[in-house]
């Protein structure tokens, strides 16, 4: 079954709050994971909004770019927006996969959401977050 990893950025590639030169600091840190263990990467931050999918890949360490298959649709306003955001877009592509969510905002999720891996807003993704993705991707 295809392996979709559903990504945020702030709070997760990067504190969610600081100055812009530590915009994506901990992206090396995913993309070593990734490079070990590659699944499709889909945007779920709302960067989507601002920037092209394109403007976004440029973003990411090259060895993620060609990982980043999309990002998903239109804003969600309702309860547990991020989470109704990614089953929207597997619905609307008719795709059955295994997925996570790497976000640092777990109230944007069911509580009982097991396919949330959630990152700490002032730290983004740590060793933590990368241990349990080496073991939901192998």
């Amino acid at each position: 079954m295809e392996k979709l990893l559903f990504l945020d950025f702030d709070g997760v590639l990067h504190p969610s709050s600081g100055p812009a030169e530590i915009a994506f600091q901990k992206a090396e840190d995913l993309a070593r994971v990734l490079v070990t263990h590659p699944c499709k990467v889909v945007i779920s931050s709302s960067w989507r909004f601002h920037y092209t999918l394109d403007e976004l890949k440029e973003r990411l360490p090259v060895s993620m770019r060609d990982l980043v298959c999309g990002s998903t649709g239109d804003p969600h306003f309702d309860k547990w927006p991020r989470f109704n955001e990614i089953k929207n877009y597997m619905i609307e592509r008719n795709i059955i996969a295994n997925w996570r969510a790497l976000d640092d905002c777990f109230i944007e999720f069911p509580f009982y959401c097991e396919q949330l891996i959630v990152c700490n807003p002032n730290t983004g993704i740590t060793d933590k977050e990368v241990l349990l993705l080496n073991q939901w991707l192998r």
